[in-house]
């Protein structure tokens, strides 16, 4: 127990409650997600909800069932609804961080970018700090800020209302108009670019992951681990889930990856948590001798070889082709690395305002 991370959650819960509803169709907040997803990332101390709680009478049994304590904040006549709660919920979670040294994460949930300073100033405290809010109510202000950022309408168990009645509306017409039924089948195969965009989130992931390693590998000293990994994602894009990408774990995205030649994984300083490398052959290998190719035959049609529109060349002999996927940041850089090995000759020319290469000689 020692080692867990105690977690103060604080719940804004006018602006959860009311996102809920406007972009659920309606349908009531649920605490149940939420308590659950921070179950998994330690244990939680302190749970307080903020409102005026006469307007969310049936959610007070739900939450008093959660045992999360509810804070009134009665609202006066013609005065302000949030600036009440928002006020009070600050100073209780800034007075907590100061009493309360053990608690070691603050859970603010809501959407509001007037909660950015709290989050800075909990951070400046040493204080780790997740978000949550409902995903087209919370202001793009909010999550680059926290350590983490949870939105409510993607955790397990959220129970959203149907997007699928879209698709479910052109059917209609097709039972009147039968002879119809074959030019409306045809917009769904122009849909399948749809299927497309795992592929491309795929590959971005391959990307971010190979660019990750590769500036930790490059910036300090040790291994890479999966947890320093995944923490360095995380403050890249605090939403960063590997189930947006369909994996259940980290580890399992990690292996995946590694079996695409992406990563390379060996056994850790801890059980569960494996050493991340880029490969340095493989891939490397066959893209260095791909670059070494291409550049020959351009330099035997035409001497040597501008850096400009290579990258183009490659992809035409390789369309998966991509410098970033092997962790260089810029084909510049993928060029000085071909060259370090000896595979082309790579300088500066003035007088074509380009870097020019040539084959490796011998």
């Amino acid at each position: 127990m020692d080692h867990e991370d105690r977690i103060a959650l604080f719940l804004d819960y006018e602006n959860l409650a009311l996102g809920a509803r406007e972009h659920h169709g309606g349908r009531a907040f649920d605490f149940r997600p939420i308590a659950d997803a921070l179950a998994e990332r330690g244990r939680v101390v302190v749970r307080r909800a903020y409102a005026d709680w006469s307007y969310f009478d049936e959610d007070r049994r739900m939450l008093t069932r959660s045992h999360v304590e509810l804070i009134e904040i009665p609202q006066r006549m013609g005065a302000s609804r949030k600036n009440a709660a928002d006020i009070k919920m600050a100073v209780d979670a800034v007075e907590l961080a100061f009493e309360r040294g053990y608690i070691s994460t603050f859970v603010i949930c809501t959407g509001d970018s007037d909660f950015t300073p709290l989050v800075h100033k909990l951070r400046e405290l040493n204080k780790r700090v997740i978000g949550v809010g409902v995903e087209k109510s919370t202001s793009a202000l909010l999550p680059p800020a926290c350590d983490e950022f949870l939105y409510y309408d993607r955790l397990e168990g959220v129970d959203l209302p149907p997007v699928r009645g879209r698709r479910g509306r052109p059917a209609k017409p097709a039972e009147p108009q039968q002879a119809v039924e074959p030019a409306q089948e045809q917009p769904e195969p122009e849909r399948q670019p749809a299927a497309e965009e795992p592929v491309r989130d795929a590959e971005a992931l391959a990307v971010l992951v190979a660019q990750t390693v590769a500036g930790l590998q490059g910036s300090s000293e040790g291994e890479v681990t999966a947890s320093r990994l995944k923490r360095t994602l995380l403050r890249k894009d605090p939403t960063f889930s590997e189930s947006d990408y369909g994996f259940r774990t980290f580890g399992e995205l990690l292996r995946h990856l590694a079996g695409h030649n992406v990563v390379e994984l060996a056994e850790g300083p801890a059980k569960g948590d494996p050493e991340v490398s880029l490969p340095e052959h493989g891939d490397q290998e066959v893209a260095f001798a791909l670059l070494r190719t291409v550049v020959a035959e351009l330099a035997a049609a035409g001497g040597p070889v501008a850096l400009s529109g290579l990258k183009n060349q490659l992809r035409r002999a390789r369309p998966e082709f991509s410098e970033k996927k092997l962790g260089y940041r810029s084909f510049l850089q993928f060029g000085k690395a071909a060259a370090t090995a000896g595979e082309v000759t790579l300088a500066w020319s003035a007088e074509a305002d380009d870097y020019l290469l040539t084959p490796r000689q011998g």
